[in-house]
């Protein structure tokens, strides 16, 4: 749990000054994938904001042996975690992978 929180830190720390620098990246797709993209970026938006404070808790009454509260609340945040990692690589891949115009070489 330490390391998957020491990852997923240094993960926000890059992506916050990554995107302070780059600005906004507007999705391209059209068609169906558009609303879909938009209902996942904003599910996974939201739950990651509201992710950090579950994280910090959870991991705090576990550094601190308090094993029944930290079980009562790792079972909202393990699976929110789970959700909010893997809509981040499907939003990171639809944004900068499936729907990127080639450019000629």
């Amino acid at each position: 749990m330490i390391a998957a929180f020491f990852c997923s830190t240094v993960f926000l720390v890059l992506y916050l000054y990554f995107h302070a620098h780059a600005g906004v990246i507007r999705f391209s797709g059209q068609g169906w994938v558009r609303p879909a993209y938009f209902t996942i970026l904003i599910s996974h938006t939201t739950l990651a904001i509201v992710i950090v404070p579950l994280v910090l808790i959870t991991l705090s009454r576990g550094l601190r042996r308090r094993f029944d509260t930290h079980r009562r609340i790792a079972r909202w945040t393990l699976p929110l975690w789970l959700y909010v990692s893997i809509t981040g690589v499907i939003v990171y891949w639809l944004l900068y992978i499936a729907y990127t115009p080639i450019l000629p070489a």
